[in-house]
């Protein structure tokens, strides 16, 4: 592999105006195609083979004309202090605001509180339902406003009014103030690690190319593959980190080609020859855990990791390419100014790992310290990440809902006042759905089901039963005592499950508990129940892929475990953040309550990729110096010599990345960002800078055994280059003169 990469790297660099040429092509064809597209919809989740999501599909099949309404809203309204809503005065302003809704621009109906019976049992508290012609995203910015207008004209005339439902949901936009700062900050990442402008700027470019065209081609293909904005946005958030993070690798590996006196083409293929097989290894195990995550079973799910794989898999392809192509563009300026104007004595071109002062740099300096005292580095890291770990024990899945939202969001103060007029549950309804194509009697079999329910403990009331018109389905709204996302409401639903069988013998009906509450709990219970299977499948994977890299089997079960650790560690942190309220106020969370059911999982997936990253980066520089007879110590410091630098401001851009998705509005999105952040920051800083290096060690030679039946029967993919060492001479290449007298610097 090693040697065809090579061949790529010198073809990029040598054709780098067709190589510029046919990105800038695809980059204006993928914008292009996203702005021609329409607007994806953000749908709901849904998880086949639950009893939830079976319900809704009969639903869809008996109830077509009421499953095909567009966005809803509901308009609450509260008394002011001491007062009724049912009073003639406020009364006049809730219908006046209303009033002000009829025939508007795709309203397709209103409801009347005081007909309808939603007003509360103290009269302090109304609300209206609102339903729209179109979906949320197809609503157009006047119907929106109409609406808001209609909640100011109520609080004009001295009520409370604020707004709920799907109607203002709205997509998440990019380019908020975090996200720019987490550039900001790998851009100064870059530069202090590169000591160029031109390198820093080089590796943001070619990361911006790679992201543009995945977002644009998400955009694109959002209607028909059904993507919706938080698959583009974990695709922006992946491949903007691994973009410039393989594009930082190569350059790294380039300058250190150029310091030891290879020609710019040379150096160029030499450096994606090695640094471009790790990227290749890395990326393709990020995309393989990401497109695994097909096999949950969650449509969206799949989706997300389908998204962020081809954003992973753009951003190897740019790396391997235009990075090689962009080195012929800049020429010199790729080096740091330090080394493009130093005359060092010619005698330290056999010393590259010091630097002027002969000094060893704080990687080689980390690494000595290590293998003075592997056993306290390792019970230091292993304990502190293990209780960091700990909150983990407490992990509580869910799903989001308008209650995770900020306060200042008037959605969020709607869902409080329908729970203070109307009770906990009211805001998480379960819709019952009865199924009597096979029942003798409809009537008796319907309100058998109601009385059924309504004995149920925790069922707050049952409302009337809605047949369709072929009277073979039945509706019936069962109200919770307790909110959606409360333990009592969870065991409630499977109270409700556990008493209808019966029903089900004596009638012939099917009945099947549904309701968004309903299908939340289900999702959330299959991916505790898939949490084990992937992770072990994972870490299987994890364990095969570094056996056939490093020829080792007591490495890969090293790796294995530190990934577990680092995963573990931020569970913790988001137990800690999510469920606890630790910090929250920082990141402006206002609202604890469950982890989001699909985060463990994702993040299982892309960090598994993402620690690979480092791994590999590291290890393959320890592998390749014992490979040429250095002593076990001696390797584990010739690797952090090299890759120790580049790996750190590396892990400290991705986190930067990461951590500016932060301040999104999105839960979905800031929980992403935190268990994505936490988890590079201990894999990268705890587990591979500390841990790995400690228990490497302590096993001495060990740590490098194969069996002979392994060596055998393992494939060689030549992740260190050897087979380019022996097929191409060290000197290859027209260096050029002032070139070959550059130092390196120090790591």
């Amino acid at each position: 592999m090693a040697t065809f990469l090579y061949r790529i790297g010198r073809w990029a660099f040598r054709r780098r105006r067709l190589v510029g040429g046919l990105w800038l092509s695809v980059l204006v064809l993928a914008v292009a195609a996203a702005a021609l597209a329409p607007a994806g919809e953000d749908e709901d989740l849904a998880m086949p083979g639950t009893e939830s999501q079976k319900a809704f599909d009969l639903l869809d099949e008996r109830f077509p004309q009421s499953n095909s309404q567009g966005a809803e809203a509901r308009l609450v309204f509260r008394a002011p202090d001491g007062q009724r809503v049912t009073a003639r005065q406020n009364k006049a302003a809730v219908e006046d605001a209303l009033g002000s809704l009829d025939q508007g621009e795709q309203v397709a109906s209103t409801t009347d509180p005081y007909t309808t019976g939603a007003v509360s049992e103290d009269g302090t508290i109304a609300y209206s339902t609102i339903t729209y012609t179109a979906d949320a995203v197809d609503l157009t910015a006047s119907a929106k406003s109409a609406l808001e207008d209609a909640a100011s004209r109520a609080r004009d005339a001295g009520l409370t009014a604020e707004i709920g439902g799907s109607a203002l949901d709205a997509e998440e936009e990019l380019g908020g103030t975090t996200e720019m700062i987490g550039v900001a900050v790998a851009a100064v990442v870059l530069v202090l690690a590169l000591g160029s402008l031109v390198a820093a700027g080089l590796s943001l470019l070619t990361a911006f190319v790679g992201v543009a065209i995945a977002f644009g081609l998400v955009s694109a293909l959002a209607v028909p593959l059904g993507l919706t904005s938080t698959v583009a946005i974990l695709a922006l958030m992946l491949g903007l980190a691994v973009g410039i993070d393989y594009a930082l690798f190569i350059t790294s590996r380039f300058r250190d080609e150029r310091a030891r006196g290879s020609g710019p083409e040379e150096a160029a293929g030499r450096a994606v020859g090695t640094a471009g097989s790790a990227v290749v290894f890395a990326g393709a195990t990020v995309v393989i855990a990401l497109v695994g995550l097909g096999v949950v079973g969650i449509p969206e799910l799949t989706r997300m990791g389908m998204g962020g794989a081809g954003a992973v898999a753009l951003a190897v392809l740019v790396a391997l390419t235009l990075v090689p192509a962009l080195f012929g563009f800049f020429g010199r300026r790729v080096l740091s100014r330090a080394v493009r104007k130093a005359s060092p004595p010619a005698d330290e071109r056999s010393h590259p790992v010091l630097g002027a002062a002969g000094r060893p740099g704080l990687g080689t300096r980390w690494a000595r310290f290590v293998l003075r005292r592997p056993v306290a580095v390792l019970m230091i890291a292993g304990l502190g990440l293990g209780a960091v770990a700990l909150p983990a024990l407490s992990l509580e899945l869910g799903l989001p809902g308008d209650e995770s939202k900020s306060v200042q969001t008037t959605q969020r103060r709607a869902y409080d006042l329908l729970s203070e007029g109307f009770g906990p549950g009211f805001n998480g309804p379960l819709t019952v759905v009865v199924d009597m194509s096979r029942s003798a009697d409809s009537r008796a079999t319907t309100d058998l089901v109601a009385k059924t329910v309504r004995a149920v403990d925790g069922v707050a009331s049952v409302g009337d039963p809605v047949l369709n018109r072929t009277k073979d389905t039945a509706v019936l709204t069962a109200v919770p005592r307790t909110a959606p996302n409360s333990g009592a409401t969870k065991d409630l639903v499977h109270a409700i499950r556990d008493a209808v069988p019966g029903v089900e013998a004596d009638t012939g009906a099917g009945i099947l508990v549904t309701g968004t509450t309903a299908l939340n709990i289900d999702i959330s219970e299959a991916m505790s129940d898939a949490l084990v299977p992937y992770l072990s499948v994972v870490i299987g994977l994890a364990v095969l892929l570094l056996m056939v890299v490093f020829r080792s089997v007591l490495v890969p079960v090293k790796a294995a475990l530190g990934f577990l650790l680092s995963v573990g560690a931020a569970f913790g942190v988001l137990v800690a953040v999510f469920q606890w309220g630790w910090a929250a106020d920082l990141i402006g969370i206002e609202q604890t309550g469950p982890v989001m059911s699909l985060m463990p999982i994702l993040i299982i997936g892309i960090v598994f990729g993402l620690a690979m990253d480092y791994e590999v980066f590291l290890l393959t520089r320890m592998r390749e110096a014992y490979a040429h007879g250095a002593s076990p110590g001696e390797a584990i410091v010739n690797g952090f010599r090299h890759s120790g630098r580049v790996v750190a401001a590396a892990a400290i851009i991705m986190i930067s990345v990461f951590a500016g998705f932060i301040g999104m509005n999105s839960p979905t999105i800031q929980t992403m960002g935190v268990g994505l952040a936490a988890a590079v920051a201990f894999d990268a800083f705890v587990v591979r800078m500390a841990i790995a290096p400690a228990v490497l060690a302590l096993l001495g030679h060990r740590a490098w055994w194969l069996p002979r039946i392994l060596n055998r029967v393992l494939p060689n993919v030549d992740i260190e280059g050897e087979a380019l060492s022996r097929q191409v001479p060290a000197a290859a290449g027209e260096p050029d003169a002032a070139v070959r007298r550059l130092p390196v610097g120090r790591d």
